[in-house]
C-alpha cells in the first residue's frame, strides 16, 4: 500500500515498539497519527510516549478505545490485536483500510526478502540464516518477530539488500504478499488461547507462501503434515528438509550429515557432529537454513563457519551453567508440548524436568507417552496451572513404575510457587553427570510475566548456586 499519507487520519492500534516505530514512520510521510491502546498513559512504556509527545499525536486510551473505528482512513493493527475482531471487521466494511506494520514493510522494501514462520524454531532458523548470508559479505538484515521492527532499518535498504524476517501467525494473518524464499518449519498446534481454531492458525502460517510466483522459492519442513501438505497453496519452487529421511530436492539430515540433494546429486554440507548447536531437533532448523542459504546463493564455508560457531539464542536450550558435574539449561522459551518433547529428546544423560505454566489449550497426551516411555527421567518438578493436566498424562504410568524403595519414578516435586525454590528443589536432588532442564512446554503468565522474565529468573538462581 505505497499512497499518499498526507493528512491521512492513521490510527496505530496497539502502542508496543512496533506501534511506536510505525507512528513515527508514518508521521515522516505526513499522516496524522492518532494512538489506540486499552492501556492507560501511565501504563504504556514511558520512552514510547516521551517519543510519541514529539509526533503530537492523539490518544484514545481505556476499555473504550475499539469505538469508532470507522472514523479513521487506515488502522495499522499491531501483532497482538486480533485481526478478525468484530471491531475491525465492522471498520472495513465501512471502507477503513487495515493494514500492519509487516504490511508496510513489504510494500515498501526494495531488497529481498526471506521470510521464516513455524510454531517453534523460527528464530533459531532465522538467525542462521541471517549469519550465514552476513558470513557471505551480503549486505543482509534480521527483523520481524525476532524483536526488530523492520520498518527501523527500510532507510538503509537497497536492491541489492536482503532482509531475513522471523514472522509469527499474529503477523502473517492479513499479510498479503510472499517473500521470494519462504521458510515454513513445524506447525502444530498453538496460540488456539489467540486463534478460533487450529485451521484458521496453520491458515495464518500458510500466507507465507500463499503469494509466491513461479520465480520463489518454497522451503518445507517435510516432517510435519501440516507443513508439508503445504505445497499446495504455493506457486513457487518447492523443497523439503528433514531430519528423519532423504528427500529429493532438499536437505536431509542423515547418518551422520547433512545433506543437499538437488537433481539425483549429493552435497555434503556438514557432519552433524560438527554443528554448535545442541538437540537433534535443531537439524530440522539447520537443514531449512542450509537449503534456504543455497537458494540464496551462499556458498558452502559461509554455511559450515556459522554452523560449527551459533550456539544458539538465549533462552533456547542455552547452557548456564555447568557445576558439580550437573548442566542447567535454560529452555523457556519452549511455550508447547512438542517443544518440551524436543528438548526432553536432546539428552540421554539422567534429566530433571522443570514442566508446567499458564495454558495454551495445548494437548499434552504425546508430552506424557514420552516421558512414560524415556528412561532418563529422574524427576520432574511441576509448576503452573497446567501442571495438574500434565501430570494427568503421567498418572497411569507413575502408578505402575516404582524403584526398590517403592518411590514413584520418577520423582514428583509439586506446590513450589516462585523459582528460587523450584531451582533449589532440582539442585538438591541434583547428582553429578545429571541435566536441570527448564523446557516447561507452557506459557508463562502467572508466575512471570513472560518467557523471558521465567528464563532470566532461573538463570539468575542457577547462577547463585554454590
Amino acid at each position: 500500500m505505497t499512497f499518499d499519507w498526507k493528512n491521512k487520519k492513521v490510527a496505530i492500534l496497539g502502542f508496543g515498539v512496533e506501534g511506536i516505530v510505525s507512528a513515527e514512520f508514518l508521521h515522516k510521510k505526513g499522516a496524522t497519527i492518532y494512538v489506540l491502546d486499552r492501556r492507560q498513559k501511565d501504563d504504556l512504556d514511558q520512552d514510547f510516549v516521551s517519543r510519541a509527545e514529539a509526533l503530537d499525536v492523539t490518544y484514545i486510551l481505556g476499555n473504550d478505545y475499539l469505538n469508532n473505528l470507522s472514523n479513521y482512513d487506515v488502522i495499522v493493527r499491531s501483532p497482538g490485536v486480533k485481526r478478525l475482531s468484530p471491531e475491525l471487521v465492522a471498520a472495513e466494511k465501512a471502507g477503513v483500510i487495515i493494514t500492519s506494520q509487516t504490511k508496510l514493510f513489504f510494500d515498501y522494501c526494495p531488497g529481498t526478502i526471506i521470510g521464516v514462520t513455524g510454531t517453534k524454531g523460527k528464530g533459531t532458523t532465522s538467525s542462521l540464516i541471517y549469519h550465514m548470508l552476513k558470513e557471505s559479505g551480503r549486505d543482509v538484515y534480521l527483523g520481524g518477530n525476532i524483536g526488530v521492527p523492520p520498518l527501523t532499518f527500510l532507510e538503509k535498504l537497497t536492491g541489492s539488500s536482503w532482509v531475513v524476517l522471523e514472522l509469527s501467525s499474529f503477523q502473517l494473518q492479513d499479510l498479503h504478499k510472499s517473500p521470494h524464499i519462504a521458510v515454513l518449519l513445524m506447525i502444530t498446534s498453538e496460540h488456539l488461547d489467540w486463534h478460533a481454531t487450529v485451521e484458521e492458525y496453520i491458515d495464518a502460517k500458510r500466507n507465507l507462501v500463499r503469494f509466491q510466483t513461479a520465480e520463489d522459492f518454497t522451503v518445507l519442513n517435510r516432517d510435519y503434515p501440516a507443513t508439508h501438505e503445504s505445497d499446495i497453496h504455493t506457486e513457487g519452487s518447492v523443497f523439503l528438509v528433514s531430519r528423519e529421511r532423504e528427500t529429493n530436492n532438499g536437505c536431509f539430515a542423515l547418518n551422520g550429515k547433512v545433506i543437499i540433494r538437488k537433481n539425483k546429486n549429493d552435497d555434503e554440507i556438514i557432519a552433524t557432529s560438527d554443528i554448535a548447536l545442541p538437540g537433534k531437533h535443531n537439524l530440522e532448523n539447520v537443514c531449512a537454513a542450509v537449503m534456504a542459504a543455497r537458494l540464496a546463493d551462499i556458498g558452502k564455508d559461509a554455511m559450515v563457519k556459522v554452523l560449527k560457531t551459533f550456539t544458539g539464542l538465549e533462552h533456547r536450550l542455552e547452557l548456564v551453567k555447568e557445576m558439580h558435574g550437573v548442566t542447567y539449561y535454560d529452555d523457556s522459551f519452549s511455550t508447547t508440548p512438542e517443544t518440551a518433547i524436543a528438548a526432553i529428546e536432546a539428552f540421554t544423560a539422567p534429566e530433571i524436568l522443570i514442566l508446567g505454566g499458564s495454558s495454551k489449550k495445548s494437548d499434552f497426551t504425546e508430552l506424557g507417552r514420552v516421558i512414560r516411555d524415556a528412561k532418563n527421567i529422574k524427576a520432574i518438578v511441576g509448576i503452573g496451572d497446567e501442571w495438574e493436566r500434565i501430570k494427568y498424562e503421567l498418572r497411569t504410568e507413575s502408578q505402575e513404575r516404582r524403584s526398590e524403595n517403592g518411590e514413584l519414578k520418577p520423582l514428583l516435586i509439586e506446590d513450589l510457587t516462585d523459582m528460587k525454590a523450584v531451582v533449589s528443589a532440582a539442585a538438591k536432588i541434583a547428582k553429578a553427570g545429571d541435566v536441570v532442564l527448564l523446557s516447561p512446554g507452557c506459557a508463562s503468565f502467572g508466575m512471570f510475566k513472560n518467557y523471558k522474565e521465567r528464563g532470566d529468573q532461573f538463570k539468575k538462581e542457577v547462577m547463585t548456586l554454590v
